[in-house]
């Protein structure tokens, strides 16, 4: 609950993951589209993918060279080079602040890990169940889009509290089956979101890193 709190220092707040792109163009004009949006990418975007990565990391944190290759493939999917800061910048600022719970994993895990990889590794050094990390790890990144909707004012604050409760059901469903995959169960079909992810770097004037 610590390492996934808004208040534990690796900025979260700063990144959009393109949402405030697809504010912009239209995509997401109130709280419903907000919803289906985030429903989307935790279906079939990048949210998944975390979710897979994730749990790799959870199942191979006493493998030193299979954390390398995870953070290395979670690098290589990154779909634009504000993505690729997104995972790369939470991930050196998760290892950072967690550290403050020693274990070994920290010395496995490589430098340039994106933070799905970084968590899943560290969440199974402390005997943190996959399941429940990997929903907790969903959840917080729920939570900081459906924020970020608030900031862009395509939601109220009741309006986005009551789509992170319709969601938790999906999250939930999401995190049993990202324990039970692997690799090749990587893959998204989210095209608008990975656009909006790429427009959003040359976007005029933004509230959000991504």
């Amino acid at each position: 609950m610590a390492w996934l709190s808004p208040a534990f220092p690796i900025g979260g707040f700063a990144w959009s993951g393109g949402l405030e792109r697809a504010v912009e163009d239209g995509l997401v004009r109130n709280a419903q589209g907000l919803e289906d949006w985030l429903s989307t990418v935790l279906e079939h975007g990048s949210l998944w993918n975390d979710a897979v990565l994730f749990c790799e990391a959870w199942r191979q944190a006493d493998n030193q060279g299979a954390l390398s290759e995870a953070a290395a493939l979670g690098l290589a999917l990154a779909g634009s080079a504000e993505r690729f800061n997104e995972t790369l910048s939470l991930g050196k600022a998760f290892i950072a602040a967690a550290s403050a719970w020693p274990h070994p994993v920290f010395e496995r895990l490589p430098a340039n890990a994106p933070y799905p990889v970084a968590v899943g590794a560290v969440a199974a050094g402390h005997d943190v169940a996959c399941v429940q990390a990997v929903a907790a790890f969903l959840h917080a990144a729920v939570s900081q889009s459906v924020s970020a909707g608030i900031r862009l004012s395509v939601a109220g604050q009741a309006e986005g509290v009551a789509i992170t409760a319709r969601l938790e059901t999906r999250i939930e469903a999401l995190s049993l089956r990202a324990a039970s995959s692997g690799l090749d169960d990587l893959g998204g079909a989210a095209v608008q979101a990975e656009i909006a992810s790429l427009r959003h770097e040359t976007q005029h004037s933004r509230l959000f890193r991504s």
